[in-house]
């Protein structure tokens, strides 16, 4: 394989030399170079050079802006994602209530669209899938007895420090509801 400077003269002299002449474009000529040649380098340099996702780490819900009456909310809700060198994603969820035990939800999972069941507490849903169509967005399709439970999208902030989960489910009567829940990043 030729050396990328090699390569990417090349194809700059191939350019060049199609090039229509239109008298002194020398700026529209050299638009055109240097938009084929960063297209040439973007080809053979990884799109993602990073090993991990900013999606990694322990998220906190802000419980303030929780839709409920203060006495009801809990006293933390935390989510952590994880992703193990074997390419599964694993994801905890834990609600800690004002008074009595915390729930603790638990699953590794390809981040491929395949199902697993999720271990610990099911009150919400007992199945879980997830993909990743971008690296600081993750969807997380829930089920609770063999239907849908909800849809969460999670996006990572343009600062990396803030997560913002968008909810959605049907209600009993059929009728789609979507919440918003802002996280902050514990690590």
């Amino acid at each position: 394989m030729q050396p990328r400077s090699t390569m990417m003269a090349a194809m700059v002299r191939r350019i060049d030399a199609a090039a229509p002449p239109t008298g002194d474009d020398t700026m529209g000529r050299l638009a055109i170079v240097l938009g084929v040649a960063l297209c040439a380098w973007q080809a053979f340099v990884p799109a993602h050079a990073e090993t991990g996702s900013r999606l990694v780490g322990t998220w906190a819900v802000d419980v303030a802006q929780l839709p409920m009456p203060p006495e009801a909310r809990p006293a933390r809700v935390t989510v952590d994602f994880a992703e193990p060198a074997s390419g599964l994603w694993s994801v905890r969820v834990e609600i800690v209530p004002v008074a009595g035990e915390s729930r603790i939800s638990t699953a590794t999972v390809a981040p491929d669209g395949s199902t697993v069941a999720i271990e610990g507490d099911t009150l919400e849903a007992d199945a879980v899938a997830l993909t990743r169509p971008t690296g600081d967005v993750l969807v997380m399709a829930l089920a609770k007895n063999g239907g849908p439970a909800s849809t969460r999208v999670y996006a990572v902030e343009p600062g990396g420090d803030r997560l913002v989960e968008t909810a959605t489910h049907y209600d009993r009567q059929g009728t789609p509801v979507i919440r918003t829940f802002h996280f902050d990043r514990v690590r």
